[in-house]
């Protein structure tokens, strides 16, 4: 049981941490405006922002274990927008290319959906 509580802990800190970093990379990164107006959303650079703030503000609550089910919930709205919107499109260049391209995300959809289901509060 020890044992199964840190490897949660570590798992929140690492998925705090990547969220984090995530959002602060749409903040700074002009780059990446380009691509979320190439996904044809209403208000791109609004809907990036909002995104990157998302992320970040969650990613601090896992971090200080603050509204835990609220901020798992945030990230896990964002990781299935995610492969909603950039990863099916890829199916069109095939289904392995497809997974490939969205191996990380649904990576980050599993661990959010484990911590929601064991969450950490220590």
């Amino acid at each position: 049981m020890e044992r199964s509580f840190h490897i949660l802990k570590f798992l929140k800190f690492t998925v705090a941490f990547v969220f984090i970093t995530s959002g602060l990379m749409k903040v700074v990164n002009t780059e990446l405006a380009d691509y979320f107006a190439s996904l044809a959303l209403p208000y791109p650079l609004e809907t990036m922002y909002t995104v990157a703030w998302i992320e970040i503000a969650a990613g601090l609550l896992l971090l200080f274990n603050k509204y835990m089910k609220t901020a798992l919930l945030a990230l896990m709205v964002i990781m299935i927008g995610a492969l909603v919107l950039t990863k099916i499109p890829a199916l069109h260049a095939g289904f392995i290319h497809a997974l490939f391209s969205a191996r990380l995300d649904i990576v980050m959809l599993v661990l959010l959906i484990i911590l929601y289901r064991f969450r950490v509060t220590t």
